[in-house]
């Protein structure tokens, strides 16, 4: 394991009012999503849960309001380069799609093969490469430096990190305060970017990021407020299955909230809402009410 230094930014580099903007941006399929009181889990756990679903959108993802936000807003028209586990891939390739972009995507040989077939219907150019996401993104750069592309590198772009934090903004709407908010935890941009919100509107909520045992080099980050670099991951959650984090997706973590927790998690969530439940594929939220279940 290797480390290295985070430097956290003031003024924060994640805008509240541009979270705000963005959900006026984004393309309405993927807003608005659904959000209510998950009662079969309020009887195991004796609290009020809400649960915010992801998955009814045409990549079952957040990813989309993180591509559509960042090609919303993106100067010219540059040949757009990434590497992605898939999802990240889905939502960059309908944004790219919708406003005329090129996109080639670096994905590795093992990449979830129905992920692969749709970011190459949605008009991405795919190649794979490599066993693993980092031997993967390791050639999306090289490409991107060989071709004048520009490498669109999720958690490292805070337009991306903001578009996912409209979650933030829809939940808050619910009518009574959260005693916590859960939220899956792969490269940092779904937490940091709720988080920014939740935490300048209703500070006394905590957030808490849900990692996989097996991938928890964001979880070390975090605690200790540097990259902790892992030699290899092991889950099935390829979503949140990050091995070497970037150094402006900590930072913007522990930016957020001082007070975030992130822990780690054996599938308590999946066995509660199925296979798709509570992984960064499907996005699924549980928050929890401090108040008695009614």
């Amino acid at each position: 394991m290797t480390t290295k230094g985070v430097q956290v930014s003031e003024p924060h580099r994640l805008s509240v009012e541009r979270i705000e903007q963005a959900a006026g941006i984004i393309d309405p399929v993927f807003l608005n999503s659904p959000q209510f009181r998950a009662e079969t889990l309020e009887q195991q756990l004796g609290c009020r849960v809400v649960v915010k679903v992801e998955t009814l959108n045409p990549i079952r993802s957040f990813k989309g309001r993180g591509a559509e936000y960042f090609t919303a807003t993106l100067e010219g028209r540059p040949h757009l380069v990434c590497a992605t586990a898939g999802n990240f891939g889905q939502g960059l390739a309908f944004a790219a799609r919708k406003r005329g972009l090129r996109l080639t995507i670096f994905a590795s040989v093992n990449a979830n093969p129905l992920k692969v077939e749709r970011m190459r219907a949605l008009g991405a150019e795919v190649r794979l490469v490599g066993e693993n996401f980092k031997v993967a993104h390791s050639a999306a750069k090289v490409f991107a430096a060989e071709t004048g592309g520009q490498l669109i590198e999720d958690g490292r772009i805070p337009a991306i990190t903001e578009g996912a934090g409209t979650i933030g903004l829809e939940l808050l709407r619910w009518p009574e305060p959260f005693d916590a908010i859960l939220v899956p935890l792969g490269d940092g941009a779904l937490l940091a970017g709720v988080a920014r919100w939740v935490k300048a509107h209703w500070p006394a909520t905590q957030m808490i990021g849900i990692c996989a045992n097996g991938a928890p080099a964001m979880e070390r980050s975090w605690r200790a407020r540097q990259v902790q670099e892992l030699g290899g991951t092991e889950t099935i959650a390829d979503g949140i299955e990050v091995q070497s984090p970037y150094p402006e997706a900590v930072a913007d973590l522990v930016g957020s909230s001082p007070e975030t927790w992130v822990t780690e998690c054996t599938g308590y969530m999946g066995n509660t809402f199925g296979p798709n439940g509570f992984s960064s594929g499907s996005s699924t939220r549980v928050s929890r009410s401090k108040y008695p279940r009614s």
